[in-house]
């Protein structure tokens, strides 16, 4: 396993640690968008290493830990650091845009910065299968891709559950942007499919724009 990946799960693992037996510093460091709009903007990254329970840790350092190998054989550790932190913010600030006016909006989780690793991992190799434990059948990585985003387009519009479909959004566009931008010869090469994996993203905003979310 990479160092930069053991570092981030191990970040990761510690910060969620001293959450789960510290509520002051758990407070402190969540995502909270009245204090975010009073200056704390430290909460943006800070919230991203805080976890709810150990499910919920644990099944984001899972996610990582399968999809972050496709980006550390075709990258270098500081491009992967990149895309990581990248999708990160992405996520913040997109959940921050659409929950601007709900100051007691609270999130936390590094579900952001893990989807932008596994859209960016689909980008990189679209035809890979992934192997899902509730469909029997292998799914091509890049239908999943699309599926999840106009999935997490429902959950933004419908605000029936606790999930941040927000942030995970937030961190795909992440994924997707900087990998492209790390290797834009993929326009040329793979046209089509960066087109389609872009479809959900054009969607999101024709979506926000037109007051739809």
């Amino acid at each position: 396993m990479d160092i930069v990946l053991i570092l981030i799960i191990v970040l990761n693992i510690l910060i969620s640690f001293k959450g789960f037996n510290d509520t002051s510093f758990f407070r402190k460091y969540e995502f909270h968008i009245g204090s975010i709009l009073g200056g704390e903007q430290i909460r943006m990254v800070s919230s991203a290493f805080l976890h709810a329970d150990l499910g919920h840790l644990f099944f984001n350092m899972f996610t990582l830990y399968i999809f972050a190998p496709v980006l550390l054989n075709h990258f270098d550790g500081l491009s992967f650091l990149m895309i990581y932190f990248g999708s990160l913010i992405f996520g913040s600030l997109l959940t921050l845009l659409f929950h601007k006016n709900d100051y007691n909006y609270r999130a936390i989780g590094a579900s952001g910065a893990v989807t932008g690793i596994l859209y960016a991992a689909i980008l990189l190799q679209p035809t890979m299968n992934l192997y899902l434990f509730f469909i029997p059948i292998p799914i091509p990585a890049y239908m999943f891709g699309i599926g999840y985003l106009l999935y997490s387009i429902y959950g933004m519009k419908a605000k029936k559950d606790n999930i941040g479909h927000t942030a995970h959004f937030g961190g795909a566009i992440g994924g997707f942007l900087i990998t492209i931008l790390k290797e834009p010869q993929m326009l040329v090469d793979n046209t089509f499919m960066v087109f389609l994996l872009a479809v959900p993203i054009v969607l999101l905003f024709i979506m926000a724009k037109s007051g739809k979310l």
